[in-house]
């Protein structure tokens, strides 16, 4: 059975991330889009190491995560994400540039981004469309696409 912690986060407009788990793994890392406080009490032990990644990184971007991500997703969403993890910090590529390298649509590239359940560790967030950000975490407008460009400036600004 999954279990559930919320990390709250405020750095920028990131409030909490939501971070799933069982006994084994981490299942995911996501966005909450509202204030939420850790209801769970004290983060559990197997989860210390992925906190302080996750920390880690809103004190200086990094793409050095040890998180396993296996396990998740459709084959295809898999080499999506590897993919992406393979993007430089501080650049994009836009939906079309991936499917043309995946020998892929962009709108499958979209949906393999939004179905990502690894916040950061995959890094959707560097992928846009050709005129513009693009969305992020499924949404299209708002909070979601100020969080994006957030991310993008936070890790350009560590990689000049």
């Amino acid at each position: 059975m999954n279990k559930q912690n919320i990390i709250n986060i405020k750095q920028g407009p990131i409030k909490s991330l939501l971070i799933t788990f069982d006994d084994v793994s981490i299942k995911g890392i996501s966005l909450l889009f509202n204030d939420c406080q850790n209801t769970a009490g004290d983060v559990p032990k197997q989860l210390d190491d992925v906190v302080t990644q996750l920390l880690s990184y809103f004190e200086e971007a990094h793409s050095q995560w040890t998180i396993d991500i296996t396990g998740q997703g459709t084959a295809f969403q898999q080499r999506v994400w590897r993919f992406l993890q393979s993007i430089p910090m501080g650049e994009t590529r836009t939906y079309g540039q991936l499917a043309k390298q995946l020998n892929s649509s962009a709108r499958a590239v979209g949906n393999a981004c939004r179905a990502n359940p690894f916040l950061l560790v995959v890094p959707c967030h560097r992928v846009v469309k050709q005129s513009g950000l693009g969305g992020f975490a499924g949404k299209v407008d708002g909070e979601a696409v100020e969080i994006k460009q957030w991310l993008l400036d936070h890790e350009k600004s560590q990689s000049t």
